[in-house]
């Protein structure tokens, strides 16, 4: 289970590391010198520290997993061994989630990243003016009605 982390975190430090032209430890001190200076790089850095936290916590479950599965099993999982996997899928679950969110942040091409009108409202046009009209819409006035006898 351990190598599966080192590399999931491996290939996301690595897309960072490409990305900034840095490795992740200088990008990290650079954040914390300056972090107004490069918003993205900030925001990468937080996420990932977010992710590694996660990825402590999924590897501290997965031990006491293991632990709990090592001892001598009846034979049906006990309520202890199974909230222990929870916990681990929980924490894959989250993990993995983070994973996604860096893995966004480091892509130039995702939805929302290549420019106004990427996604329905995003264009400066379509900010113009609201979508539904503000004003209520003018009644007919009364002497432009007509009556029912004057149609005849």
């Amino acid at each position: 289970m351990f190598e599966a982390s080192e590399d999931v975190m491996g290939v996301i430090t690595e897309r960072i590391e490409d990305r900034f032209q840095m490795p992740l430890a200088d990008l990290r001190r650079a954040v914390q010198a300056a972090p107004q200076a490069n918003p993205e790089a900030t925001t990468v850095v937080h996420w990932y520290g977010l992710l590694t936290e996660t990825q402590q916590a999924l590897d501290t479950a997965e031990d006491a997993l293991v632990e709990a599965l090592g001892t001598p099993p009846p034979d049906v999982l006990d309520d202890p061994v199974m909230e222990l996997a929870h916990q681990v899928n929980a924490a894959v679950a989250v993990r993995d989630g983070r994973a996604m969110v860096v893995n966004y942040l480091l892509d130039p091409n995702a939805p929302g990243k290549r420019g106004p009108g990427v996604w329905r409202g995003a264009s400066p046009a379509a900010r113009r003016a609201p979508a539904l009209p503000t004003s209520p819409p003018a009644l007919p006035s009364a002497r432009n009605t007509t009556s029912p006898g004057a149609a005849r």
